[in-house]
């Protein structure tokens, strides 16, 4: 009886389960110190300009001002046919770089070379005074004074279209040098010509690349198109100088049209941000969040008051 006990096994004893890992987020301090001083300037500068001797109190009643409201316009309608005189006469220039004839080559890369290396406002100081160099235009079928045809808006659109060719057919290159060769040789091997492969197969594979840079483009003409206030159009900063001319409210003029280009660039803004999640549904597994989408995110990593990485 006793050897038949001594052959039943002891019962196993269970593991000791282990002890719950409490992970414990790393303190920053050196971030709280950085939003403290960040804090501390703005409001510094937020206390300097309510000191200062400007009345802000105009400022809302100019924002739609007929004046001001024209000024917008018209620097919105330069800029628009501006960028759209650069980015198809940048496209010719673009293919011109790229052909193996010598001349057409040769020609496109001077014209780069020369339209990037001086500024916009020597360019625009240039047609506006080209009439002390060519007094006259004659083409045989119209004849003119030189200082009729060259009006300011004519000016404004030479000198800022001329100048975003030369930015937009680098664009344009690198967009079409993006796209793999062997798609070239497959469809010149279907029978299609060099330019229905570039209509047709090329461009539109190259339009990925080539949009966010002319979204940035166009923003930019924005705001450089108040350069064609040296050539006396009536764009934003010459209709608020006018103003301020007359109402001696110099600053709350520049302020007037600064929350002017702040608007425009912000509207155009979002429109290339779509444009641009648009156009990358092709390359992309999983298109990036929208504005709102990542708003809803920081706040609610800002509710929880944890690192990004451990936060749930």
């Amino acid at each position: 009886m006793s050897e038949t006990a001594d052959k039943i096994p002891a019962p196993p004893v269970p593991p000791v389960p282990p002890e719950q890992i409490k992970a414990i987020p790393v303190r920053h301090y050196g971030r709280w110190v950085a939003g403290a001083l960040v804090i501390a300037v703005l409001v510094l500068i937020g206390t300097a300009f309510s000191n200062a001797k400007i009345n802000y109190s105009i400022i809302p009643q100019y924002l739609t001002d007929g004046t001001i409201l024209s000024g917008a316009w018209h620097t919105l309608y330069i800029s628009v046919l501006a960028m759209a005189l650069g980015l198809v006469l940048g496209v010719v220039i673009a293919v011109m770089r790229m052909s193996s004839n010598p001349v057409t080559s040769t020609v496109a890369w001077f014209y780069v070379w020369f339209f990037r290396g001086t500024p916009v406002l020597v360019q625009l100081l240039l047609w506006y005074n080209i009439s002390l160099v060519f007094p006259v235009l004659d083409l045989g079928f119209y004849k003119n004074e030189m200082n009729q045809v060259m009006t300011p808006f004519l000016t404004a659109l030479l000198g800022l279209g001329l100048n975003e060719a030369a930015y937009m057919s680098e664009i344009v290159r690198a967009g079409i040098q993006s796209v793999d060769l062997g798609q070239t040789e497959a469809s010149h091997a279907l029978g299609m010509t060099q330019g229905k492969t570039l209509r047709r197969v090329i461009l539109p594979q190259a339009m990925r690349v080539i949009v966010p840079p002319t979204g940035n483009e166009f923003i930019n003409m924005l705001k450089t198109s108040s350069l064609a206030y040296a050539v006396q159009f009536n764009e934003l900063i010459k209709r608020a100088t006018d103003i301020s001319s007359t109402s001696l409210a110099v600053v709350e003029m520049y302020f007037v049209a600064s929350i002017w280009y702040l608007i425009l660039t912000t509207v155009f803004s979002i429109v290339q941000y779509y444009v641009e999640r648009r156009y990358a549904r092709g390359s992309s597994r999983s298109l990036p969040p929208t504005p709102l989408q990542r708003l809803r995110k920081n706040l609610r990593l800002f509710g929880s008051f944890r690192r990004p990485e451990v936060a749930r």
